[in-house]
């Protein structure tokens, strides 16, 4: 990037109007890959590189351009004299609607020269944010047909970006609705003319992206339509997230446009054939085709249309029932090699219609699952159809071909393929046995031990990468392998009967790798997964005594707090108070840290280090509590262990976890008012009795109703005389 493309991109964070830059992360097989140039939600391999843009490939093709010419030293002056005034501070509200309103009158004729501007374009930002909707609509009317070229413009996309965001702001008006669908038409219209150089620019790109999102009723920077953060689609194809929520589900924030969306998508795929195919691939017309279907998402016709032009089929085939020929499975799988096309692919797979997925799935996929899995960007589309697989049928198809090839795509570093079909099975409750053994397996020859599966799998890298397997050890000063931990997350959700090989292995490491486990990130996580799931009560205990007297120093870990107190769930009353005196050494260092006093209120540890024995009849109190609850509303299995755990074995019961939670949080609440309640009665009803004594001196015995009242609450005999009273 060139020098001016930086300190264009510094003044711009300075005004708070510069786009967020995207940060590599890790993808789904986070060390095998990183973030491609575009900043699309999944990931490619370090070693590929970014296609050329359609205009690279065809620069000898002409194109409709514009020169831009030098702002005249008036209307520069004029421009600038406003920006003072707005920076002088003494400009109220009317009066800067009013100066926004004349610029922009001004503006007219001059709106590409004053917005490709570095220095004015900045100015006219602020004026668009500052007009009201008729001067904002008549400004974009006025450079409609020039539009496209300032939003593939450097500093005109941000003038651009801006006009759309006041656009959304002034649709809260209904009275403006009307006009800004005018408006938005004939923009519409000037970029569907010729939408292949705009939808190739990297800054049009983007203005295009925006576009579609007000024309569709959603925030224009929705990072699910400017391209998902990978962390958000890889916890949706792990089952990580409490529900799986589709593209179409987010609630719109306003109004949108449905009718000029369809218009809009519909008219930029009216392409030649040529075209098409340089859409496909390119890094940045990919994601405005990934937005489109992700805005048009439960709207079948028009998505049967949409993705049968993507597919490369022609208009009059896509009607029929097989719109896909076996000329065009060919083509489709390679292009799937392609990183553009392979995160559109994804997003294809995520909003297709039933229909269209079981044909895609039979034509396309069926014996081309594991070619495509072991391929750098052919291993996401996967991962995308494995977890958006609905039936065991489809589940079937996918487990013949990559159930026996788990080994293999380990070693090729493609472990989030397993991931993915393993979260699936869990998903449809199919395969569970088979899975746990092909995955064991993959790491663990026969005739080898198994208590080293979760070392090999916490290590996925260190141990495939080295050259001698049979003598690898327990790595140290290494963090542990985000998508080795991913798995054993999922693995841990399967019934404990198919996953005893995998259980055995974590509650048999030794201490020092239990402790490290705890205090890493992906590490710790696999331990609450396993605390979370319907081991036995024994099992866990065993491996939570390994963290005795190291809980303070789990503790004063950033995510510490959750894996203490998913200990603190799982155990008996003993370890329970194990873990607060260990909380409680550290009680003074621990509250200085950002989860420290979270943790020390959620486990009550300064009851325990003031009143230690009131604090183990609460616990104790918890217990009974959680037993009457398992009592009653568990299942037969959750009844005859309710007295093993406090509802730490929430898998075995039907109840939703998000329920069980809340329930916790109501008896734990209870029992604490019901304790404080206790505490203060004796010396209330001190207080009460000598407050009513003295105020029933001068009043008429027995026939005073605070009298009769004190008399019902009283626990003692009556007396004698109030005996003999009673005889007559």
């Amino acid at each position: 990037m060139s020098e001016e493309d930086k300190s264009y991109k510094q003044g711009r964070r300075k005004k708070g109007m510069g786009r967020k830059s995207k940060q590599d992360s890790y993808g789904f097989d986070g060390d095998y890959s990183k973030k491609n140039s575009s900043g699309a939600g999944s990931m490619v391999d370090q070693t590929s590189r970014p296609r050329k843009s359609f205009k690279q490939q065809n620069a000898s093709e002409p194109q409709t351009s514009f020169i831009r010419k030098q702002v005249d030293p008036e209307t520069a002056k004029y421009f600038t004299e406003i920006s003072n005034l707005f920076e002088s501070s003494g400009v109220d509200l009317d009066e800067r609607a009013v100066i926004c309103a004349n610029a922009l009158e001004e503006a007219r004729g001059k709106e590409f020269e004053l917005a490709t501007d570095y220095i004015i374009s900045h100015i006219m930002q602020t004026l668009l944010e500052g007009c009201d909707a008729d001067h904002l609509c008549g400004f974009l009317r006025s450079c409609a047909q020039i539009f496209p070229s300032i939003a593939m413009d450097r500093s005109g996309s941000h003038v651009a970006e801006t006009a759309l965001k006041s656009l959304a702001m002034h649709l809260q008006d209904d009275e403006a609705y009307s006009l800004i669908e005018e408006t938005l038409t004939v923009i519409c219209k000037a970029i569907v003319s010729n939408p292949v150089d705009m939808m190739c620019n990297c800054y049009g790109s983007h203005v295009l992206r925006s576009l579609l999102c007000l024309c569709g009723g959603m925030p224009l920077d929705s990072p699910e339509l400017h391209g998902a953060k990978a962390p958000t689609v890889l916890a949706a194809r792990l089952n990580l997230t409490e529900t799986r929520v589709g593209w179409n589900d987010s609630i719109n924030y306003q109004q949108g446009f449905p009718n000029l969306l369809k218009f809009l998508v519909s008219e930029m795929l009216k392409c030649t054939s040529e075209d098409i195919k340089a859409l496909q691939v390119d890094q940045y017309s990919s994601l405005v085709l990934q937005a489109s279907l992700k805005l048009l998402a439960g709207q079948e016709e028009v998505l049967m249309q949409t993705i049968g032009s993507l597919l490369g089929c022609k208009e009059e085939n896509l009607t029929e029932e097989n719109i896909i020929n076996s000329v065009k499975v060919v083509k489709i799988v390679e292009l799937m090699k392609e990183t553009a096309y392979s995160h559109l692919m994804e997003v294809i797979l995520g909003v297709s219609p039933e229909s269209l997925y079981n044909e895609m799935f039979k034509k396309v996929f069926r014996n081309s699952l594991f070619k495509l899995s072991s391929h750098q960007c052919g291993n996401f589309v996967i991962q995308a159809l494995v977890s958006h697989a609905k039936t065991q049928e489809q589940m079937e198809m996918i487990w013949e071909e990559l159930g026996p090839k788990f080994k293999d795509l380990l070693e090729l570093g493609r472990s989030g393929v397993i991931a993915s079909v393993i979260a699936a099975i869990q998903r449809l409750h199919t395969h569970e046995p088979k899975c746990s053994q092909a995955l064991a397996a993959a790491v663990c020859s026969p005739n080898e031990s198994p208590r080293f599966i979760v070392h090999r799998i916490l290590f996925l890298e260190s141990y495939f990468s080295s050259a001698d397997k049979t003598n690898w050890s327990w790595p140290s000063g290494i963090k542990m392998h985000l998508m080795g931990s991913l798995i054993l997350q999922a693995i841990f959700k399967f019934q404990s009967e198919h996953i005893q090989p995998f259980i055995n292995s974590l509650i048999s490491m030794e201490v020092d790798h239990v402790l490290q486990t705890a205090k890493d990130a992906g590490g710790a996580r696999v331990i609450e997964a396993f605390l979370a799931s319907n081991a036995s009560m024994k099992q866990k205990s065993r491996l939570i005594v390994k963290l005795r007297g190291r809980f303070g120093e789990i503790a004063m870990n950033s995510s510490g707090s959750f894996t203490i107190e998913k200990c603190f769930t799982a155990c008996n009353l003993s370890l329970r108070e194990s873990i607060a005196s260990d909380l409680l050494a550290v009680q003074t260092e621990l509250s200085k840290t950002k989860q420290g006093p979270y943790i020390l209120r959620k486990l009550d540890i300064d009851r325990f280090a003031r009143q230690p024995d009131q604090w183990r009849s609460m616990q104790s109190s918890k217990q009974s509590a959680y037993k009457d609850f398992y009592a009653t509303f568990g299942s037969s299995k959750t009844k005859s262990s309710a007295s093993e755990s406090f509802l730490s074995d929430t898998s075995k019961n039907t109840t939703n976890p998000t329920d069980l939670k809340k329930m916790r949080e109501e008896i734990d609440h209870q029992i604490a008012s019901e304790k404080y309640a206790k505490k203060s009665n004796t010396g209330f009803k001190a207080a009460e009795k000598s407050k009513k004594a003295t105020e029933n001196t001068n009043q008429v015995p027995f026939l005073s109703g605070d009298m009769k009242s004190k008399k019902r609450d009283r626990k003692d005999k009556p007396a004698k005389d109030s005996k003999k009273k009673l005889k007559i």
